[in-house]
């Protein structure tokens, strides 16, 4: 979810004002996942490398964050959606912490529409915590290094039991996947749109799901 800062700056207002309307899509595409019938949304609201961003900009999201979840735990439960976070806890406020578990344990039963919530993520980190969990199994005798597959790299991740992305929408323009889901997007189909994050809509939604529909996917093999 691209472009919150340059969209405040094209208007001369604070990166601030452009995290709140960010926020406001978020419900908006919440709701479409349910009416399309999506059965899993991830989010990327807060990377690894963002924390390189200002403070007062890094306090902002973590409020704003905390309490956006306060606020949509509600429509959560009444519309059967869960939360699932995937990321490092440490160095999270104490307070986000506190709401997400109880936002996890509340909407833990819900299964018509997931929202994953990627908070404190990187890609190559979940990796590197994946690879650490596998080997003090190895060391601890409860897994042989021949045992080691794919599957079984895949439940070591943050998104363990949660499919693969089929697609992955990037806003704003960018061509880079800026170190998210790097095993998980193995064969998911790319989509790029040059919209800002906060001016993105319905419209904006159905012409990514549009493209995704008119893909062919081989998954490396034939067309048949």
């Amino acid at each position: 979810m691209d472009g919150n800062g340059r969209w405040a700056a094209g208007r001369g207002l604070a990166r601030s004002e452009g995290h709140r309307r960010g926020m406001t899509v978020v419900r908006q595409t919440i709701q479409e996942s349910l009416a399309l019938g999506i059965r899993y949304l991830t989010l990327y609201a807060f990377s690894s490398e963002n924390w390189r961003r200002p403070d007062k900009e890094v306090s902002f999201l973590m409020r704003m964050c905390e309490q956006m979840i306060l606020k949509e735990l509600p429509y959560m439960i009444k519309n059967d959606i869960r939360l699932v976070h995937i990321g490092r806890r440490e160095g999270l406020p104490q307070g986000l912490k506190d709401v997400i578990d109880r936002a996890m344990e509340l909407t833990r039963n819900n299964n018509k529409l997931c929202v994953v919530l990627a908070f404190n993520y990187g890609g190559r980190e979940e990796i590197v915590q994946a690879v650490r969990r596998i080997s003090t199994q190895v060391r601890e005798g409860e897994l042989k290094p021949q045992e080691i597959d794919e599957e079984r790299i895949s439940q070591a991740l943050y998104t363990a039991g949660i499919p693969d992305p089929d697609l992955l929408i990037r806003t704003s323009g960018e061509m880079r996947l800026s170190n998210f889901l790097l095993w998980q997007l193995c064969y998911t189909e790319l989509y790029v749109t040059k919209t800002l994050w906060p001016d993105f809509r319905k419209k904006d939604f159905l012409l990514a799901l549009s493209s995704f529909k008119k893909r062919v996917r081989r998954f490396g093999g034939a067309d048949d």
